[in-house]
């Protein structure tokens, strides 16, 4: 029996043995299939490694697309990585072999140190079978293979740690270590990146960012001028010294040519050398001259800003539009050429969209407006007075202009009749906008300007001559005396502060700068008024029931004088003809009372606008004058399809060709034109005829004739194909010439002429109007002109 219970006993022992050995297995087992996973994962991130490794290599060898590098050079790798990439290959080859899971496993596997120890079991069984309750206990057992296993781990724990344990590390981590410890040593910034600095790879990236960010070409590139171009250009600069010492200017021409054709070819080469257009390529030999030595400053940064006499300092386009001031001398409600005229040209050059327009008009005090705008027309302030200009303006072109108004201060004079400016007028030009100027009356807005010269400020002035003044001074008291200063101070004057003058007529005194060109153009309200008598003639209806008149401002210099004595020449042979007389002026009574004195069949009527509905049934405009530059009332005449009597005047050459116009020389041929044009009816206008009366074609003379419209298109030309990284290949003004040291002197003079105020009373300026007073500063808002100009009020 006892017997049987021990062998019943040891066959549980043995049960509960085999057990725990099944634990031990499973969680063996399982501890191995856990190092698999990790070494697979270490080989996938290692297979992701050098993946990346390959990806960053292809990019480093991979060359830039850089548009504005020329020949770029063959791509390079990085030194750096170049040092690296034995290295890394190395380290790939070793943890990418097929060993390495066999070398991991065989590194980390357990290598049967669990050591199960069956005699310590045996007595571990018979301890427990002994025991006095029965109970088998295997906590002995648990803890001797708890124990193995942390010998197992306890191999680990010290890896890296003495020779004996670095000899076990695997071959690839040992050689990773080794790397690492020498890059750490060479953890200098210089050592590190120098090669990389120094790398086409950073070249290449250096020379696109320079073309994005448009960088000058460096001075090396631009050959410096050498000692025939430097002749040239001063034999080129002192043409009209050497003209005044008998040296004809053909003869300098071709020293310039000469001179420069040594050097032409060397350039050509050079520019064609470099990959880069030609600065040769026009057939002047002054323009290619002008464009060597622009290219020549540009690359070394120097800028020519002017000497003693001038100031080059002047507008820079960064918009892409032009910028356009117009300046006049007169406003509305003053119904005067100089209000008028200039009015249409804003509108009309505002609607190009290739310049801004800016019409700068004087503002008077209440008082001078009193003066000067009729039916007692005041205003308070500038904004209001711009709102009466620009509805009179909208009623008249038929369309909203997009141009500014601004205004300057102002005084009227009673005895010259006019308004001169007070204090520097192109101050009220920002010199964000000082690009073109155009001054409607150039000498008389200069007679007093005591300021910043015209053509310093501004790249291109040009002058407009409305008024043929030495034909007023002279009908003065001392007239022949004051015509021939006026005569030489507008020479000065226009020659100093213009770049262009254009008269409307031959009337006008010969000035510097000068050509004749007539730029007005008339009201389109006239040529309307014209299209309808026209189509009213068509239908056979009277378009024309009254006979002649007249009409403009009643000052004797207007043409009274030469009407009066030619009516009463002729009284005879015109007897019968009624003669009506609109206008208003200073000298009405004066005029009025010798009409009546000579016994003239005269019939003076209020002053009126030319377009108004009372005028249009008058078939005959008689205009006498010979005081006038351009007659506007004749021009307007001639719109609305009448007859005009004028005098044969260098005033009235453009009329000549419309066949309406009938010009006389004598009083007995007055008298025969005046019968002629009453006895007959007016031709219409030809489309081309109105056309040539219309602001559109009057715009398009004013452009060409200014040289306003080459001087645009040479600026589009040069945005477009003058660009040389980012910047545009001006003219060198290296070394004024001997014309413009002239002008410029003749400015300063009259600029310290102008500026005491007894030399100007002395030469008829009205008191105070260098500079603009206390009610200036009020209505405009102006800083007082001691706080503009503090040194000595200049």
């Amino acid at each position: 029996m006892a017997n049987e219970n021990q062998a019943s006993t040891s066959s549980s022992a043995f049960s509960f043995i085999s057990k725990g050995l099944r634990e031990v297995r499973d969680s063996a087992d399982a501890d191995l299939q856990t190092m698999r996973d990790r070494a697979n994962s270490f080989k996938n991130l290692a297979n992701s490694f050098d993946r990346e490794l390959e990806n960053f290599f292809n990019s480093a060898s991979t060359p830039f697309s850089v548009p504005a590098i020329r020949s770029p050079p063959p791509p390079a790798e990085i030194d750096f990585v170049k040092k690296l990439q034995p290295k890394l290959s190395e380290f790939r080859r070793a943890y990418s072999s097929p060993e390495f899971s066999r070398k991991v496993l065989e590194k980390w596997s357990p290598r049967t140190r669990i050591r199960i120890d069956l005699s310590a079991i045996k007595n571990a069984i018979v301890s427990e079978v002994e025991d006095a309750d029965g109970i088998i206990h295997f906590d002995r057992v648990r803890k001797r293979n708890t124990t193995s296993f942390r010998e197992f781990w306890g191999e680990w724990k010290g890896e890296g740690e003495g020779d004996e344990a670095q000899s076990r590390d695997w071959e690839p981590i040992r050689a990773l270590k080794t790397r690492l410890r020498e890059f750490e040593k060479r953890s200098s910034s210089v050592e590190i990146f120098g090669g990389f600095k120094k790398s086409e790879f950073v070249e290449k990236v250096k020379s696109s960012l320079k073309a994005m960010c448009k960088e000058p070409r460096e001075s090396n590139e631009v050959p410096p001028l050498d000692v025939p171009e430097l002749l040239a250009c001063w034999v080129r600069q002192s043409s009209p010294f050497l003209d005044q010492l008998g040296v004809r200017r053909d003869i300098c021409d071709k020293i310039v040519e000469s001179l420069c054709s040594k050097r032409k070819n060397q350039l050509l080469l050079h520019s064609v050398s470099a990959g880069e257009s030609s600065v040769l390529g026009n057939d002047n030999i002054n323009d290619e001259l002008d464009s060597r030595i622009a290219s020549v400053l540009q690359s070394t940064g120097h800028c020519y800003e002017g000497g003693f006499w001038t100031d080059h300092a002047k507008h820079d386009l960064s918009d892409g539009k032009r910028h356009v001031a117009i300046v006049t001398t007169a406003s509305l409600p003053w119904m005067t050429g100089t209000a008028v005229n200039p009015l249409f040209r804003a509108a009309y050059l505002a609607g190009s969209a290739r310049q801004k327009v800016t019409l700068l008009v004087p503002w008077l005090c209440k008082s001078d407006q009193e003066l000067v705008y009729p039916s007692n027309l005041t205003f308070s302030s500038p904004e209001e007075q711009e709102i009466y200009i620009r509805n009179w303006l909208e009623e008249r072109i038929g369309f909203k202009a997009d141009f500014k108004i601004s205004f300057y201060p102002g005084k009227f004079s009673k005895e010259r009749r006019s308004i001169i400016p007070a204090g520097d007028t192109s101050q009220f030009i920002p010199s964000k906008d000082a690009d073109i100027a155009i001054l409607e009356e150039p000498e008389h807005l200069n007679w007093y300007h005591h300021g910043r010269r015209w053509t310093d400020k501004f790249n291109h002035v040009v002058g407009i001559v409305h008024t043929n003044y030495l034909e007023y001074i002279k009908r003065e008291k001392n007239g022949a005396l004051q015509a021939f200063l006026v005569k030489h101070i507008n020479n000065w004057v226009t020659r100093a502060y213009c770049h262009k003058v254009l008269r409307l007529s031959a009337a006008t005194q010969d000035l510097p700068k000068s050509v004749i060109c007539n730029v007005h153009g008339v009201n389109p309200k006239f040529l309307k008024i014209g299209e309808k008598v026209a189509a009213e003639r068509e239908l056979g209806q009277e378009a024309f029931s009254k006979g002649a008149y007249f009409l403009g401002k009643m000052v004797w210099a207007k043409g009274y004088r030469e009407l009066l004595d030619l009516l009463a020449k002729n009284k005879r042979d015109l007897d019968g003809i009624k003669l009506d007389v609109f206008g208003n002026g200073e000298d009405a009574h004066e005029v009025q009372s010798a009409a009546r004195r000579l016994d003239l069949d005269l019939n003076f009527l209020k002053g009126r606008e030319h377009a108004d509905d009372s005028l249009h049934g008058y078939k005959v405009f008689i205009n006498p004058s010979v005081s006038d530059v351009l007659c506007t009332a004749t021009a307007e005449a001639l719109a609305m399809g009448k007859f005009v009597v004028c005098a044969d005047h260098p005033s009235n050459e453009f009329f000549r060709s419309f066949p309406n116009c009938l010009t006389y020389k004598t009083s007995e041929d007055f008298v025969a034109k005046v019968k002629e044009a009453l006895a007959r009816e007016p031709q219409p206008l030809t489309p081309e005829q109105r056309h040539n009366l219309s602001w559109e074609a009057a715009t398009q003379r004013f452009m060409e004739y200014s040289e306003l419209d080459r001087f645009l298109v040479n600026a589009e030309d040069g945005a477009k194909s003058g660009r040389n990284d980012g910047m545009i290949i001006q003219k060198s003004a290296s070394l004024p010439g001997l014309t413009d040291m002239v002008d410029g002197g003749l400015a300063f003079a009259h600029y310290c002429l102008t500026g005491n105020e007894f030399l100007r009373r002395c030469t008829g300026a009205i008191p105070g109007t260098r500079d603009y007073d206390k009610q200036h500063c009020k209505d405009l808002n102006l800083l007082p002109p001691q706080v503009e100009n503090p040194i000595y009020g200049w």
